[in-house]
């Protein structure tokens, strides 16, 4: 199972990459977010996406906005035990704002989000109201052995080598120690941070830079992107590397493999 996760920061602007992505990359799940657009100016999916199941969660007015896309004929129950695939169930979680969520049930005990935190700057409260919600979300799927993939822009970078030593503050949104506190309680729930799993020793590894002094190209950065799995399925996880040069948006796309064998139940 191949999982990519990319803030395009405007789908209209963004469209012909995602189809070139899907092309090269050939996600099983994708997940993307900060649409920007509502549901009439999207593009037309299957202009060049005919190979996923598409469901776009556009926000009113053409803020903020998620999707979630999966592969036709592939779900996790087909990718485990060669069953019969069945169509994918999406719906926004309980706790969804703005378009800012959509979770997808890809079968054999897993479930997938596409987040877009909001990044606090003119409302923390609602960014901190939004991460309790998220936490509990998660700690009801824990309990009910649900398998979890977190896809998205948590807007949260997860420790100070998080953000390159230039950009560091303790008091900018995105860098306080209660927004670094909600994202640990995801993983204290049992989730996976597979980008620092898979590259524990980078102070490198950002996923968004700021669009101007050339940042990106010089990796003055910040990880805000994340992929996160439940700990069983982070088990099966074999790789999970940022796309850091691809794409004209100021996040780069994640990409995460899985080796699936068997139940993906807790």
């Amino acid at each position: 199972m191949r999982v990519v996760t990319w803030n395009v920061n405007g789908i209209r602007a963004r469209f012909d990459e995602v189809v070139e992505l899907c092309r090269g990359v050939a996600p099983d799940l994708l997940c993307l977010q900060e649409l920007k657009a509502t549901a009439s100016q999207i593009p037309e999916p299957l202009t060049g996406l005919p190979d996923y199941v598409n469901v776009w969660h556009g926000g009113p007015g053409g803020y903020s906005g998620v999707s979630v896309h999966v592969r036709r004929g592939w779900t996790a129950a087909a990718a485990t035990a060669a069953a019969s695939p069945s169509s994918p169930a999406f719906a926004p979680p309980a706790f969804d704002v703005q378009s800012r969520a959509i979770e997808v049930a890809l079968g054999s005990g897993l479930r997938a989000l596409s987040l877009y935190v909001p990044n606090g700057n003119r409302d923390l409260s609602g960014k901190i109201t939004f991460l309790e919600a998220l936490h509990g979300h998660v700690r009801e799927a824990r309990q009910a052995g649900v398998q979890l993939l977190l896809c998205g822009d948590l807007n949260v970078a997860r420790a100070e080598r998080d953000v390159h030593e230039n950009l560091r503050d303790p008091d900018s949104v995105g860098q306080l120690a209660e927004e670094r506190a909600l994202l640990q309680a995801l993983l204290d729930e049992g989730m996976v941070d597979l980008g620092r799993a898979f590259d524990p020793d980078n102070d490198g590894l950002f996923t968004w830079w700021p669009p101007w002094r050339e940042e990106r190209r010089k990796n003055r950065g910040w990880r805000l992107d994340y992929i996160l799995a439940s700990e069983s399925l982070s088990r099966a996880a074999s790789s999970c590397r940022v796309l850091a040069d691809f794409g004209t948006s100021d996040h780069a796309p994640v990409v995460a493999d899985f080796i699936l064998q068997g139940r993906l139940d807790a």
